[in-house]
């Protein structure tokens, strides 16, 4: 039969042609059309000077490791249940002898406020109002202190590079545990920098400089420059070393000597808990766990170090099933996802940091921004938990998650190797 036709209801027009109130505030605009943290990088990226975007989004040499680390997440078979009750879903969890409302907190970045002026106070303060943790980076450009009173009741953790002058580093670890700070995080792959290439392309230094170029590149940016140039001088709030690429910094303030009897001096005058950052294979994360510290971070620094280092969320099932289940196991690089942390939960970790993601948030809209990254990774946890059908975090199991391989490794003699562990 023929479709029967009449005119148009005018009542029904008007529903038709509502339109939403626009929004003319334009930070809160682009930060509600960001729907994922690819969106809020692609944000950023129009924010912000080449060389201030290319620190935080490039890595080392090639940066295949960074590649692969955000592959092994994309290789993900989800394997969900059915016909549970997921009308309520607990994301909290307990990390390093403390509370968290989302199994991930903010990451230890260096040389943060040159992405966006407002830096660390930004992020410490939008993870105490999240209730998650953040980290202060020795390389930061805020203060401790500044940090504590931008997140006075929340977590707040401070990252450690041992360095040449052993005074220094021993000085801050004293100033973190006065402050407050209840979780250290020694950091152990940055022995010296690895080859940032972006970086030495661009010129990127500390204080920047101006140039032909970065001039050139700052005229569609004029808000950067106004934050640069009408704030606080950009240094690092904990060191008194500036000028250089950010290689020739860390090379001139890291030790390649650094030992275990380093991180032994550091956990006797440290009074918190004492957390290794950059472990990338299980024969260390057991030695670790038998020395007693608290916890690991599995990190190969954001494929920022060692190019071609090994996958984290590759590494994190041998890790776990070594270690045993009572030893805390964190992972970082790669994260982009709110199933990324969900798939790393399932998989044994205990915890997941973010770094590009919240520095995408900050260049993108300063405190607004790094709300809106966690906003998204919150609602992409519990979208992805719902779907999977569970409850909570500690309902998640191997058995929720496939790590799909790419890569097969091949023994000395150039052989593809017969068998594989189990992931």
């Amino acid at each position: 039969m023929p479709v029967e036709r009449q005119l148009p209801n005018p009542a029904e027009l008007r529903e038709l042609l509502s339109f939403k109130k626009p929004d003319l505030h334009p930070r809160r605009r682009r930060l509600n059309a960001a729907l994922t943290i690819e969106d809020l990088r692609k944000i950023a990226k129009r924010r912000t000077p080449r060389a201030a975007f290319d620190y935080t989004d490039g890595a080392a040499d090639a940066e295949i490791s960074l590649s692969r680390a955000r592959q092994a997440f994309r290789d993900i078979e989800f394997h969900p249940s059915i016909l549970r009750d997921v009308s309520r879903v607990d994301t909290s969890t307990t990390v390093f002898g403390g509370p968290s409302s989302l199994p991930f907190g903010i990451a230890p970045t260096g040389f943060t406020r040159l992405m966006q002026t407002e830096g660390e106070v930004a992020g410490a303060g939008a993870a105490g109002a999240a209730g998650i943790p953040f980290c202060l980076s020795t390389l930061g450009t805020t203060s401790i202190e500044d940090v504590r009173a931008a997140n006075p009741t929340g977590r707040n953790w401070f990252q450690l590079y041992v360095m040449r002058e052993r005074d220094i580093s021993f000085g801050l670890v004293e100033r973190a545990a006065r402050a407050g700070f209840d979780t250290l995080l020694f950091t152990v792959d940055t022995p010296v920098a690895g080859a940032r290439l972006r970086d030495k392309r661009n010129g990127f230094s500390i204080p920047p400089q101006l140039t032909a170029s970065t001039i050139a590149n700052a005229i569609p940016r004029p808000w950067w420059w106004w934050d640069f140039l009408t704030t606080a001088k950009l240094e690092f709030a904990s060191l008194s070393t500036t000028g250089g690429t950010v290689g020739e910094l860390l090379n001139s303030a890291m030790d390649p000597s650094i030992s275990f009897a380093d991180l032994d001096v550091i956990r006797s005058i440290w009074p918190g808990k004492i957390v290794v950052k950059g472990v990338q294979s299980v024969a260390d994360s057991v030695e670790l766990a038998e020395r007693g510290v608290d916890g690991i971070i599995l990190s190969n620094h954001g494929g920022r170090q060692l190019d071609r280092a090994p996958v984290p969320f590759h590494l994190l099932p041998s890790v776990v099933r070594e270690v045993g289940p009572d030893f805390e196991v964190a992972v970082d690089t790669g994260i982009m996802h709110g199933a990324d942390i969900v798939a790393s939960i399932a998989m044994g970790a205990s915890f997941t940091l973010v770094g590009r993601a919240y520095l995408y948030g900050l260049m993108g809209g300063g405190r607004a921004g790094v709300d809106r990254m966690i906003d998204i990774l919150r609602e992409e946890i519990v979208r992805t938990m719902q779907l999977l059908q569970v409850n909570s975090l500690a309902d998640l199991t191997p058995e929720h998650v496939t790590q799909l391989t790419r890569l097969v490794p091949r023994d000395s003699a150039g052989r593809a190797a017969s068998t594989l562990e189990a992931p």
